[in-house]
């Protein structure tokens, strides 16, 4: 509780609504009086009116009963220093209030005006940003997805926010959040949905796309895809398309992919049904002759699956057989990667691993260091195999190989290879 200041004196006639008294002046103790026992809802009505004045708004966000000091959190009368105290309020739903109020307020404040104001407002935010519970963060997130004039450093925190409620509106749609900002949120790991989220902005550039083709999660490619805002070169898209050979999730957006090349219709046309290709075909508007060349290709395409599948056959069950015996070994996978046995290889490793034979092939093909690392890790073989798999089988770019920690070891903790494993089972 604290005393009125001597301009209240001189203003009591216009507070008579406020505090519904009569029409005579009141003394100071008397007015204090009207606000320690006045009724819980005659104070609610006055800690909801934008016309009350600071001093008692400032008095109210003290009050015992967490309903009335909500209102005050909600006020945007409410004086800067009421506000501040109510950052560490007991009740979670006063700090909202204050949280979705705030965070409304500070995009609004011209950067030039009361700069003093702006910048207490500012670390109101960002206190709130840091709460405990993850609504305030998230009403925050909410109101200033879309804004320009809040910090970048807040943007940032908010954006890595570990729960999803908090992270997901900005990931998808700040534009604060840069392309090297969203490649090292991608790079450092996302999760599903961040990725998502990610995928869906509105004018995503060719370098985050990239980044997410590296990703290898599929959901996230397949809201890729159906981006239409966002630029997606051919070298990328080849990408995506040696992971969607295995992943059928990815043959319709790829087929609905607008202004695709001749040279990446015949790729897709290589592994979507047939249903499909004449989609793409139509909605490219492709020459009648190659169309047709194309057409003919995807016939015999299907005649053809079901001999190669036999070859897959036998192989699948020479590595089951080595498997039984006991021969596939860290010894036995690089002498058969150093003879060129490659197709044995990987159908060891799918029977090692227990993956699918086409998760291998993707593997093998993504460039991707760490999912080859993963992959002999699942096949219990050793670091050293794993280098060797990365130079000579899966042939990574020398600067995307991951090297063993202290010359031995895998340097990612198991929980993180189980979880890059994950993606192909």
């Amino acid at each position: 509780m604290i005393g009125f200041t001597s301009v209240m004196a001189n203003r009591l006639s216009k507070l008579k609504k406020l505090f519904g008294l009569g029409k005579r002046a009141y003394s100071y103790e008397e007015a204090r009086e009207v606000l320690e026992k006045e009724d819980a809802r005659e104070r609610m009505n006055i800690a909801r009116q934008e016309s009350t004045r600071a001093e008692i708004l400032y008095y109210l966000a003290e009050d015992e009963k967490p309903e009335i000091r909500r209102e005050v959190a909600a006020n945007e009368s409410t004086p800067i220093q009421a506000n501040q105290a109510l950052t560490d309020d007991a009740d979670d739903e006063v700090r909202f209030e204050l949280a979705r109020k705030i965070a409304r307020l500070v995009p609004g404040i011209p950067p030039g005006e009361a700069r003093e104001l702006r910048e207490q407002m500012i670390e109101i935010l960002d206190i709130l940003a840091s709460d405990q519970l993850p609504r305030v963060r998230a009403i925050i997130a909410e109101e200033i997805k879309h804004s320009t004039k809040v910090p970048k450093e807040l943007v940032d925190k908010l954006a890595r926010d570990l729960e999803e409620v908090v992270s997901l509106p900005i990931l998808e749609y700040s534009p604060l959040l840069n392309d090297s900002d969203l490649k090292e949120i991608i790079v450092a790991g996302a999760a599903r949905k961040a990725l998502q989220a990610i995928a869906r902005r509105a004018g995503l550039s060719n370098k985050v796309a990239d980044a997410l083709a590296n990703s290898l999660e599929i959901p996230a490619l397949v809201d890729l895809l159906t981006n239409k805002n966002a630029t997606i070169n051919e070298e990328t898209l080849e990408r995506i398309i040696l992971l969607a050979k295995r992943a059928e999730e990815l043959h319709e957006p790829l087929v609905l992919r607008p202004n695709l090349s001749i040279r990446v219709i015949r790729r897709i046309a290589g592994f979507v049904a047939s249903s499909l290709v004449h989609d793409m075909l139509e909605r490219n508007n492709v020459d009648d002759s190659v169309a047709d060349e194309i057409l003919t290709k995807v016939r015999m395409r299907l005649d053809e699956e079901s001999i190669e599948g036999s070859d897959d056959s036998a192989l699948s069950a020479r590595a089951e057989e080595l498997r039984q015996s006991g021969d596939l070994t860290d010894a036995f996978i690089i002498g058969k990667i150093q003879s060129g046995e490659r197709l044995l290889v990987a159908h060891s490793l799918a029977t090692m691993a227990d993956l699918e034979y086409s998760a291998i092939e993707v593997i093998l093909k993504s460039g991707n260091g760490k999912a080859v690392t993963a992959l002999a890790w699942k096949a219990g073989l050793k670091m050293r195999t794993a280098i060797i798999m990365q130079t000579r089988l899966a042939h990574v770019p020398g600067g995307n190989v991951i090297q063993a920690r202290d010359g031995i070891d895998y340097p990612f903790p198991v929980a993180e290879l189980a979880r890059e494993i994950s993606f192909f089972q």
